[in-house]
């Protein structure tokens, strides 16, 4: 029988406005069938975003929703989190929104710990606003505002968790759909800051000014690029060049933000009775 995904839908909200091949509806479906194994229930979950195509997800989904300021996801994300620590948080967001315009938000959310998940569609390119690069946009790549080639050089955004401090890092790609909503759902059962980067393909920005001839060369080119950090510990040096690992790249456990924010709480009020 298919996996029902309507009952997490919010009623009237489709059909979404993402473009024919964008990926992102491949990461909202892996979203729900993580929630659903994680068992989380909809009346205590909240997914909060910010601007752009990919922070247009929550808004599909039927739980609490938080569509918030560019770049500022995160911190709306941890407002919540504070707020009601007993609540499920999940933050789905683009690369620009991310770590671009969110960046600082995002390392400090790292280094807090708080326990969240925060859910990254890396397709290299700020679709909504008009084509611009962002800070994974491969080097000589085209864009609106780099036509002639991108200069810059790349974030890994995976790699930037890690030095931040979150404690569950792992990658995937709009390709490996069944691998999407397994890692977002141990991201999920895990006590502390979670992220999950989703390699995606934005075939309207990115792909036609990049001379993709389709949306089926973009998945190939996330196929290619893919190698599971298993494999990947018995290849040598060269045969890894290029390539973007995959999988849970990082675990560790520490103690979580909101849990040892209590215990102040509790110590200052012992100190004014």
């Amino acid at each position: 029988m298919a996996y029902d995904y309507e009952k997490s839908i919010r009623p009237g909200k489709l059909p979404h406005i993402w473009c024919p091949g964008c990926g992102h509806g491949i990461v909202m479906k892996g979203l729900i069938r993580a929630m659903d194994t994680c068992g989380l229930d909809k009346n205590n979950t909240a997914i909060v975003s910010g601007i752009g195509c990919a922070s247009r997800l929550p808004g599909y989904m039927d739980c609490c929703t938080l569509h918030t300021a560019h770049g500022r996801a995160a911190a709306f994300a941890a407002g919540v989190k504070m707020a009601k620590p007993e609540m499920n948080v999940l933050i789905v967001g683009g690369d620009g929104d991310g770590v671009a315009i969110g960046g600082n938000h995002f390392i400090h959310a790292c280094r807090r710990n708080m326990d969240m998940t925060y859910v990254v569609l890396n397709n290299n390119i700020y679709g909504m606003t008009g084509g611009q690069f962002s800070p994974t946009t491969p080097t000589g790549a085209n864009a609106s505002t780099t036509p002639y080639g991108n200069p810059d050089p790349t974030f890994d955004i995976s790699k930037l968790a890690i030095g931040a401090g979150a404690t569950f890092v792992a990658r995937t790609t709009a390709f490996h759909a069944t691998q999407i909503d397994k890692l977002i759902a141990e991201g999920i059962k895990h006590k502390g800051m979670s992220v999950i980067e989703v390699l995606d393909d934005c075939p309207t920005c990115f792909g036609r000014r990049n001379k993709f001839r389709s949306v089926v060369d973009m998945m190939k080119r996330l196929k290619e690029v893919a190698v599971p950090v298993q494999a990947a510990a018995k290849m040598p040096a060269e045969k890894l060049e290029g390539k973007i690992l995959t999988g849970v790249l990082f675990k560790e456990e520490r103690p979580e933000y909101c849990a040892e924010y209590a215990k102040i709480i509790e110590k200052a009020k012992g100190a004014n009775a």
